[in-house]
């Protein structure tokens, strides 16, 4: 696809999501772009409710990312408070009371974000598949790790766990352990010195490929997994210039909520 081709798709780019129902893909938002209400509906506070939310939360980001106006809503059976201490660590935006909420002011579109074999609401379904933690369970009986939920054997800062979240494809069951909270851990620290190395290089605008293909990947069924394997590339790539490496990531960073920008000023 030429330069010129690309751009053009960019300027059509609409998200489109996966609806449980029919397992088709279908438009998150109104061609008139009019408000979307995105709704989670949790069943408690576990790993597998935390990922519908953290879904929920990425599916607000990238609507808002495309210029649609958001209502975010939480919906939950039990222990609401401590789901969204867990998920305001893990960098989650606040989501307002949803239980009996009526129709929004304007509201064009429903999209509503449920763990698979949970809550069956009418309208627009983004299924999230759960999560199985594997020795996690820490030394005490009472012992917490990232984000509230059962420790890990070392510790763990809240965004590894949302790395380690977003490294699976919302529809496969993932399995947490500590072997993949290290991956995320070394992951996110190299990332996070890599964008604190750039800073310090000439700024250069986002290769229009690379902004395409990223906005590609997020439009398409919410693919943050896509995302983080074009930002792998990125990083890899001989021809992106350090300056755009640093703008590619601080841009992916509005949707995936990494912090990676956290380690600037840190580097002389």
């Amino acid at each position: 696809m030429t330069a010129r081709a690309r751009l053009c798709a960019y300027a059509h780019l609409v998200l489109r999501i996966t609806d449980a129902r029919t397992g088709e893909l279908v438009d998150a938002t109104p061609a008139r772009r009019g408000l979307t209400r995105v709704e989670a509906h949790t069943r408690g506070f576990d790993p597998t409710n935390l990922r519908v939310l953290l879904v929920a939360d990425l599916l607000v980001r990238a609507l808002e990312l495309g210029g649609t106006p958001v209502w975010a809503l939480l919906d939950g059976e039990r222990d609401l408070p401590e789901l969204r201490a867990a998920g305001a660590a893990l960098g989650v935006r606040p989501f307002e009371e949803g239980r009996d909420t009526g129709p929004g002011l304007g509201e064009a579109q429903v999209l509503h974000v449920v763990s698979e074999g949970g809550a069956t609401p009418d309208g627009v379904r983004v299924a999230v598949a759960p999560v199985h933690q594997e020795g996690l369970g820490g030394d005490a009986p009472d012992a917490t790790g990232p984000a509230g939920l059962p420790a890990p054997n070392r510790p763990t800062e809240p965004t590894v766990l949302r790395l380690a979240l977003l490294t699976h494809p919302r529809s496969t069951p993932l399995r947490l352990d500590q072997a993949a909270l290290d991956e995320a851990a070394g992951t996110l620290e190299r990332w996070r010195g890599a964008v604190a190395a750039w800073a310090h290089r000439p700024s250069r605008p986002i290769p229009d490929t690379v902004r395409v293909d990223l906005r590609t990947a997020w439009e398409d069924d919410l693919d943050a997994v896509g995302v983080l394997r074009l930002l792998r590339a990125v990083e890899q790539d001989p021809e992106v210039p350090d300056g755009a490496r640093f703008e590619t990531y601080a841009y992916a960073d509005r949707l995936l909520g990494l912090d990676l920008t956290r380690a600037l000023g840190a580097l002389s």
